[in-house]
């Protein structure tokens, strides 16, 4: 049973920064492409970035480019989301996901949440003006 667990949220001023976690647990995940996604309120669920586990290969959002980074640790089999740069509009609850890479036929496909199996509960992110 894949179990992924978020951490690392809480309130930052804009142009702060912060290091969301995902511990994942129940599988090998070597074979998995992880992603981050976030849900503002109102507001369709947003990729954010993903990596695949084996090679570190990274993909990332438009409109996180350049601000954002994810990572992996190989011994913790945790990812990482470092935010820095951070606006108010990055205000959302952020998810971590997971599949196997053979699930995603392309690149872009890492992008779409239906392509996603596993997900974390959330963790909240609050950028005050």
């Amino acid at each position: 049973q894949v179990q992924l667990v978020e951490s690392g949220g809480g309130l930052v001023q804009a142009g702060g920064s912060l290091r969301l976690s995902c511990a994942a647990s129940g599988r090998t995940f070597s074979t998995y492409i992880m992603g981050w996604f976030r849900q503002a309120p109102g507001k369709e669920r947003e990729f954010v970035a993903a990596i695949r586990w084996s090679s570190g290969s990274r993909y990332y959002g438009d409109s996180v480019k350049g601000r954002f980074s994810i990572s992996r640790d190989n011994a913790k089999n945790t990812v990482y989301l470092q935010m820095n740069s951070l606006k108010p509009e990055d205000t959302a609850v952020y998810f971590c996901a997971a599949d196997l890479a053979s699930t995603f036929q392309t690149m872009g496909s890492m992008s779409n949440e239906a392509e996603y199996s596993y997900w974390g509960q959330g963790t909240q992110v609050t950028v005050s003006s």
